[in-house]
């Protein structure tokens, strides 16, 4: 399967939703009036895009209109396209530095896949050639160590990992220990997703950070947030309150396939600024994929082909 039809067979009920909300707001008219405009503004809410997203796309397209004279249904899918993709613009693939330590340090709140998304990370460099090493510190969770040395055995991955309430800076800097004598490619940290209060979670993370910047000043490191995207627009304050915390470099967006809320990728962006750089699709490794902005954009709406079909 490509990554196209990977990326639209994921997305599918987002897109169902999406794509049929557009249809039918532009039925047999050919053109769109300001209440259409209205209408496509509430389903782009309603496929949690966030307000403030539905409201710039469609201020885009009315400005577009207000400019050409052009409200044809191509046009305005066109505009639509071109107001997602805007938004979406500074996306980064992950990409390891060659010749050096390369860490990925996983964060956010327990529940969203964060454990399971280390483990599909250390799956997918691993059959790409590279050394990887996995770093159980979510040591709060005894079911999160045990995840952790599952994924490494199926995936022939080294696990540093402690006892169960044990320190999780401890295990960091064992790991770091490991991947230095190992000569290994990607260290990749599992942490806590929940601590007794949010700010000895927050607490945690920063005395992680300053281990490894200790201890590995010359990796080159990404703080990656997985965010679950079914849980709508409580992604925004996830994202929100782990950025006050640590220096969240990208985003992992899982569970796209969850629902028809696939929209709060573009809400996530919009109000933090915080690039994509993965996007889970599914249950399998191969579902864990670089997010590319046109494809995500195009699995979203309608096929301009099927509009003069029509």
């Amino acid at each position: 399967m490509g990554v196209f039809d990977r990326f639209k067979q994921g997305l599918k009920k987002t897109r169902d939703f999406v794509a049929d909300g557009f249809n039918k707001i532009a039925a047999n008219l050919g053109h769109f009036d300001e209440d259409m405009l209205d209408e496509l503004e509430m389903v782009l809410v309603q496929a949690d895009c966030g307000m403030n997203c539905a409201m710039e796309i469609t201020d885009r397209i009315r400005e577009h209109i207000k400019k050409t004279g052009d409200s044809s249904t191509e046009t305005v899918l066109q505009v639509l396209r071109e107001g997602m993709l805007d938004i979406l613009k500074d996306v980064k693939p992950l990409k390891l530095e060659p010749d050096k330590l390369n860490i990925f340090l996983m964060v956010g709140v327990n529940g969203t896949g964060k454990t399971t998304t280390s483990g599909k990370l250390a799956s997918l460099y691993q059959k790409q050639g590279k050394r990887v090493l996995l770093a159980a510190a979510d040591t709060f969770r005894a079911a999160a160590i045990e995840q952790i040395e599952i994924w490494g055995q199926r995936t022939n991955t080294a696990v540093i990992s402690h006892q169960i309430g044990s320190d999780p800076s401890a295990v960091v800097f064992d790991a770091i220990d490991a991947a230095k004598a190992r000569k290994t490619d990607l260290l990749i940290i599992d942490t806590a997703g929940r601590l007794h209060t949010k700010q000895n979670l927050m607490a945690e993370l920063a005395k992680i950070k300053r281990i490894i910047s200790r201890e590995a000043p010359e990796a080159n490191l990404e703080t990656l947030l997985v965010i679950d995207a079914t849980t709508g627009q409580n992604a925004i304050v996830q994202a929100q309150e782990f950025s006050k915390a640590t220096d969240v470099s990208g985003l992992i967006m899982t569970k796209l396939d969850g629902n028809a809320k696939g929209g709060v990728a573009l809400a996530v962006v919009k109000e933090t600024g915080i690039p994509i750089r993965m996007a889970g699709l599914g249950e399998q490794v191969e579902d864990l994929q670089d997010f590319n902005t046109e494809i995500f954009v195009d699995s979203l709406l309608p096929d301009p082909e099927s509009l003069k079909a029509k």
